[in-house]
């Protein structure tokens, strides 16, 4: 069924089958063996934080267009550090005080239907969020949720940044968000964390015109759980670096790499900032360059067939499950990878919900997706599925039903 994962035996702790998909709650991906070992070798010498960040940078610079980059301790991490540095910007005083924003634009703008509970990293800088628009598309009468102008009649002199979740089907499009924050010099923050693949998406959006953007390093990138990549403008990123780094030092040895920050331009040694319980070790920032190395070199049609076909496979086992109706969806272009909907009617065993609940409990556990309960619906996705494994969430799927 699954290859042994003997630590999590040894420390009591089931193990998790994954037909969820790149889910933080069960682990995100599986980490590629590069990387692994890579995080292996750096476990055992030492190496300056700054200047691994300063070489992550060099490569992300070099896959979004961006004119920095940057590492964080996760996507989420990636956009406290993002709205910490549209509030900061290069203030040193103000990095002293955040979260405490008085006096200061704090003010972050987001069209009402981007707001997600991932916007309390923002918050957590010390943001307040200004959400415009309303959920009129869903009346049906021909209505948009958000115009841009709504965007532009917020905008203040208390705006910091304007702030846009990128979803296949979020609104307004990008390039019209950007154009009207750019007409009042205010800086935009993209949240891409799930974003990959396809791989031009590490480009798309700084060409659009993004300020910055996040993309998780623990997803499709398969570099560690714990990274997430910041990348955008070299003065926000070099603000986030300030905020982010180990900033005990003297100011006669204080020599970080010019690449992250202009030593010439600030007056001293910034205090920590607000990042810096958001560190990153050494051995994250190896696995996430290697991972990101790799990420970038591999055959991205190759594995969507490959997660085509198993999803096939599944599809043709779960024909044979009474009261349950299946379809595929997705895997094109612009999605992630194809699912298989399992969708549960009254012939079956147990709704969705119970199904859930009950494969959650199993020793090992087996998560699927479990978005659209209130459609009677689950989902399983092949990304981090073996083929035994994928007939293994089908065994069980049919034994609790």
């Amino acid at each position: 069924m699954t290859k042994e994962r003997a630590i999590y035996d040894e420390i009591g702790v089931p193990r998790v089958i994954n037909a969820a998909g790149t889910k933080t709650r069960i682990g995100g991906s599986l980490i590629r063996p590069e990387a692994v070992e890579a995080m292996r070798d750096a476990a055992g010498a030492f190496a300056r934080i700054s200047d691994l960040q300063a070489r992550a940078g060099e490569l992300i610079r070099a896959c979004t267009n961006a004119e920095a980059g940057y590492v964080a301790s996760g996507a989420a991490a990636a956009m406290l550090l993002g709205a910490a540095a549209c509030i900061a910007r290069d203030d040193p005083g103000v990095m002293a005080r955040l979260p405490d924003t008085e006096g200061v634009a704090d003010e972050i703008v987001m069209p009402r239907t981007h707001r997600t509970g991932y916007d309390h990293a923002l918050r957590t800088a010390g943001a307040t969020i200004v959400d415009v628009g309303t959920n009129d598309r869903h009346l049906g009468t021909g209505s948009e949720n958000v115009e841009p102008w709504e965007i532009e009649a917020a905008i203040t002199d208390d705006t910091a940044a304007v702030a846009y979740v990128q979803k296949e089907y979020t609104s307004p499009p990008l390039g019209s968000v950007v154009e009207v924050a750019h007409r009042h010099d205010v800086p935009v923050i993209v949240d891409a964390a799930a974003e990959l693949p396809p791989k031009r998406n590490l480009s798309r959006f700084v060409d659009a015109g993004a300020d910055l953007v996040v993309f998780s390093g623990g997803k499709a990138i398969r570099g560690p759980q714990s990274t997430g990549i910041l990348a955008g403008r070299a003065d926000l990123v070099e603000s986030a670096a300030l905020q982010h780094l180990d900033m005990h030092a003297a100011a006669p040895v204080w020599d970080p790499p010019r690449e992250l920050v202009d030593v010439d331009s600030l007056d001293g040694v910034p205090r920590q900032g607000i990042g810096r319980p958001l560190k990153v070790g050494k051995e994250e920032l190896v696995g996430l360059i290697r991972a990101l190395e790799r990420f970038l070199e591999e055959d991205a049609d190759a594995l969507r067939r490959e997660w085509t076909e198993r999803v096939e496979a599944m599809a043709t086992r779960a024909a044979d499950l009474e009261g349950v109706t299946h379809a595929i969806t997705g895997g094109g272009k612009v999605a992630a990878a194809p699912e298989l909907r399992l969708t549960l009617d009254e012939a079956a065993g147990a709704t969705a919900a119970e199904l859930v609940l009950a494969l959650r409990r199993e020793n090992p556990r087996v998560f699927v997706g479990a978005d659209a309960l209130d459609e009677a619906t689950l989902t399983l996705n092949p990304m981090c599925l073996s083929d035994d494994e994928a007939d293994y969430v089908l065994d069980r799927i049919e034994a609790n039903l």
